[in-house]
This record gives C-alpha cells, structure tokens and sequence, in this order.
C-alpha cells in the first residue's frame, strides 16, 4: 500500500516537471514567433518610384460658336441657318467628314431694353441666337490646321468664335498599366541602392501605393495631389508614381 502511495507521488511529480517543460517550451515558441511577427513588420525599407514618358496627343476637340442678332426671332433663326450652311461647306471643303462634326442646339437669348440705370424694362427690343458646333477627330493635325483658319468664315458675315482646340490621348488605359509597371521597378531599384548601402537585401514587396498620375505639358512641372490633365498640349508628358516597402533580408 505504501508503495502504490509513492508511485502516484512519483507520477505526479513527473507530470508536473512535464508540463513545466512543455510551458517553458511553448512560450519559447511563441516568443520566437512573436519575435519573427515583429521582425516581419519592422525590418522594411520604403521607397517612392517613378516614370516618365512622353506622348503625341492621337485626338482632337475644336468648338465654335456663330451668332445672329435681329429685332425678329424669325428673321434672326433664318439668318443663322444660313450662317449653320455655310459653316458646314466651308468645314468640307477643308476635309471634315459628316461624323466628325457635331452642331449643337440654337440657344435663344431676349434683349430687352433697359433704363438710365442699366435696369432691364420688360420691353423686349430685339433676339440674339446662337449656335455651337464640335468637330472631334483623330486627324489631328488636319483640324488644328482648320481650326487656324476658320477666320476665313468672318469674310462670309459669319459671326464666328473659336475656342482653342483640345488634345487627348485616347490609349491612357494601357499607358498607365505600363507606366505603373515602370515606377514599382524604379521603386524596387532604389530599394536595393539603399539596402546595398547598409550591407543588407531587400526581399519580397510588402506594400505599394499608386499616386495621382500627372499629364502635362512637356517642359511643365506643374503637380497636384488630385493630378493634372492637360489638354492645351499636342505633346504632353505622364508621369506616374508609386510608394512602395520592401522586406529587408
């Protein structure tokens, strides 16, 4: 009986010494583990990378404006569907096609008379319409040249406006996917600079950011947190940057 009575106390012993061990163990484990997690998260390096390149604009917008001012609605409406015919003859024979233009819808303006304080009275003294037309093309050069010379039109008693025409580049899409390719390798290029500074590599990419991708013109430096879009520039440049870290191995 005495025996059995020290045999327990023995495996209680025992037990206790291993699940000491095993607590010791485990909390080792976890410590080292721990101690990885927070190696994992700290030892990065971050960088900012960037790309650049430049583009010829492959679209192009021109609008104009054309008015008539009479003392009759009817008599101004009929004197400027005769200005919208000579208008558009005079586009084709300068090679604008039926699909590249666009004529917008008359505006109607009453001019009304007014007092000796400037104040309109609620006579009306005559009508001022007008209308606008957009000629959008990928022919770039041949509407900038029209646009040019679209004066010609003031010759015919045409009251013509030209706005400046708009430039675009209709393959920005694909462009960004390239140019956000190109500033992640440049972010990865300074990376290893800096850690090859300090005897060290970087390993795998923890994080990257994208930022605002900037079109200007080609000698501009013009930047914006909300990015810039020019459209005032048959040439332009894009410039696309991207914050990334790395691992430090």
């Amino acid at each position: 009986m005495e025996g059995l009575k020290v045999l327990r106390s023995t495996q209680i012993i025992i037990l206790g010494v291993c699940f000491v061990v095993a607590t010791i163990a485990s909390t080792l484990i976890l410590s080292k583990g721990l101690l990885k997690i927070k190696k994992f998260s700290s030892e990065v390096v971050s960088v900012t990378g960037s790309a650049e390149k430049k583009i010829v604009s492959d679209c192009i917008v021109w609008k104009a404006y054309f008015s008539r001012q009479e003392l009759e609605l009817k008599a101004a409406y009929a004197k400027l569907q005769d200005d919208l015919k000579k208008v558009k003859a005079y586009l084709a024979s300068k090679g604008i096609k039926d699909d590249e233009l666009v004529v917008s819808q008359v505006n109607t303006e009453a001019l009304y008379k007014k007092n000796e304080k400037g104040n309109d009275l609620n006579q009306v003294e005559g009508y001022r319409l007008s209308q606008g037309i957009e000629v959008k093309s990928f022919d770039v050069q041949k509407v900038e040249g029209v646009s040019r010379q679209s004066t010609e039109l003031i010759e015919q008693d045409i009251q013509l406006i030209s706005n400046s025409p708009e430039y675009f580049y209709t393959k920005l899409a694909e462009l960004k996917i390239e140019m956000l390719a190109n500033a992640t390798e440049d972010a990865k290029k300074r990376a290893i600079t800096m850690a090859q500074s300090t005897g060290n590599k970087i390993g795998a990419i923890r994080s990257a950011k994208m930022g605002t991708f900037q079109i200007t013109p080609v000698n501009s430096y013009d930047v914006s947190w909300y990015g810039e879009n020019d459209t005032s520039s048959y040439e332009k440049k894009v410039t696309a940057v991207v914050s990334a870290s790395f691992a430090i191995e």
